[in-house]
């Protein structure tokens, strides 16, 4: 995708058309694989085997592993840009989503509406993908998803 700028340039008292052609910065796309109960590619690209029949299954799992798998959790590194996070329903056999936003966001304080990242949602159904695309600045970012659910893993953009 480009983008055709035009102005003036101003040399030895000419006047004279430009036309530039400006590429735009196209969105780099992150991949997240949803299987049960964790998104593989954020424990390290390992399938711990959970095979959840419903979202309470997941829950139940999550009270028993869930603080040591978010202590051996990788860290997602990022620039700050414009990325369609790719999210596909793997293996899970009811509906699914994803939710990012900003480190400390809460959907009961009206001002993070404004000043904070907030994206998700839903209809992820067995071996679908959706993708969400985000701008995200300097900062720490939690993602996870609601319906199958996962602990709440970071994304870090340094910049």
């Amino acid at each position: 995708m480009s983008k055709i700028s035009q102005f003036i340039i101003a040399t030895a008292g000419t006047l004279a058309f430009a036309s530039v052609s400006v590429q735009a910065a196209e969105p780099q796309v992150i991949n997240f694989t949803q299987i049960g109960c964790q998104f593989v590619e954020s424990e390290n690209g390992k399938d711990l085997g959970y095979k959840p029949k419903t979202a309470e299954d997941c829950k139940t799992i999550n009270k028993k592993t869930g603080a040591d798998r978010l202590a051996k959790a990788k860290k997602i590194e990022l620039k700050p840009g414009k990325y369609i996070i790719r999210v596909k329903n793997e293996n899970v056999p009811y509906e699914l989503g994803f939710w990012i936003r900003s480190e400390g966001y809460s959907w009961k304080n009206p001002l993070h509406k404004v000043t904070k990242l907030s994206k998700s949602g839903g209809g992820l159904t067995l071996g679908k993908s959706r993708d969400y695309e985000v701008t995200l600045k300097p900062g720490n970012y939690t993602y996870s998803c609601p319906l199958n659910p996962t602990p709440n893993y970071t994304l870090v953009v340094k910049g």
